[in-house]
């Protein structure tokens, strides 16, 4: 296939124009490509197995329906967030109430040579179709581990901030993917697909968005819509992992088994509720630790959202890098 590229023009090189969000409906929709092709995210292949049995009783012909071969998603199902944390209900009115005309046009740009039977007859149908079927797929596959979710796209916004801080905009960029610059002001995103066009930021702002369901990044394919660059978050690896208590020995004995595995766990940040599903702790008891260990600054907090996100402190890095070999944790 041909690579297309997409251009925005920063509106004055303003770091203002650039702005982070995370959107449940974004990932709501991208994650229909394991739907196609589950094999291409492994890292995923925890959490298929845990719904397998739920995703057998939802409308999975439509849903599947709602990608292509070259897993393209319809336009208006990944809209950019005007806020940095969108809420899924107020997102999925706004795919109830899309106009018929622009849904069908972003449905017919997926399937050009015609739409696939769960996406035909009469439109109004078919989007109640497609808004039931999402919030079916919301509620059983993804509500019950969004908290998780959340707090590792929180945790790659973050980053990315401290990176633009401390390095600039060309700097973050890149680090976004290889196909992903920033030149005299214009920020260039080559694509796998033969669409391309330029259009400035100025008015709209540029929205970055990480998401857990893209091994790349992607754009919207209309110059028509606000500007945005999805790409693949960092840590989506340790998404489904529960993570062994494994600490310096020493520490352990210090502070004890889980707050030292806490210790180990935050070099990247993370929020009580994530850290109590990699631990497999109770979400209070984590909050407990957490708080001792932050009095006595060996961790940093930050609120994100309705999160507070954790980090280790240098205080924190120096005990971890001085307290010796790692126990066994089956000792």
């Amino acid at each position: 296939m041909v690579m297309g590229r997409i251009e925005y023009e920063l509106a004055g090189m303003d770091v203002a124009d650039v702005r982070f969000a995370v959107s449940p409906v974004n990932e709501l929709t991208l994650s229909l490509r394991t739907f196609r092709d589950p094999g291409r995210y492994p890292v995923h292949l925890p959490w298929l197995r845990r719904t397998e049995r739920v995703r057998a009783e939802l409308d999975v012909p439509l849903l599947r329906a709602l990608t292509n071969e070259a897993m393209w998603s319809p336009d208006y199902l990944t809209p950019r967030p005007y806020a940095p944390l969108t809420r899924i209900d107020d997102e999925l009115a706004a795919v109830a109430a899309v106009p018929l005309e622009r849904m069908l046009d972003d449905l017919r740009a997926i399937h050009p040579r015609g739409l696939p039977a769960p996406l035909s007859g009469d439109p109004a149908a078919v989007r109640a179709r497609i808004t039931e079927a999402l919030r079916a797929y919301w509620r059983t596959c993804f509500a019950p581990w969004w908290p998780r979710m959340r707090t590792v796209l929180q945790a790659d916004v973050i980053f990315r901030g401290q990176v633009m801080s401390a390095h600039g905009l060309a700097t973050m960029f890149a680090d976004l993917s290889e196909r992903v610059s920033l030149d005299e002001g214009v920020v260039r995103v080559r694509l796998m697909t033969s669409t391309g066009y330029r259009r400035s930021t100025g008015g709209d702002g540029l929205t970055l968005m990480p998401t857990l369901f893209s091994r790349g990044v992607t754009a919207p394919i209309s110059p028509e819509e606000p500007p945005l660059i999805m790409y693949g978050t960092r840590g989506a690896g340790t998404l489904w992992q529960t993570e062994a208590r494994r600490s310096p020995a020493a520490l352990t004995e210090l502070i004890g088994a889980t707050r030292a595995g806490l210790l180990s766990a935050l070099a990247t940040p993370a929020s009580s509720t994530e850290l109590a599903g990699r631990l497999d702790v109770t979400t209070s008891a984590v909050n407990q630790h957490l708080r001792a260990l932050r009095d006595a600054g060996l961790l940093t907090s930050a609120r994100h959202g309705r999160s507070v996100l954790y980090l280790r402190s240098e205080l924190g890095d120096a005990l971890i890098a001085g307290g010796g070999p790692a126990a066994d944790p089956e000792a």
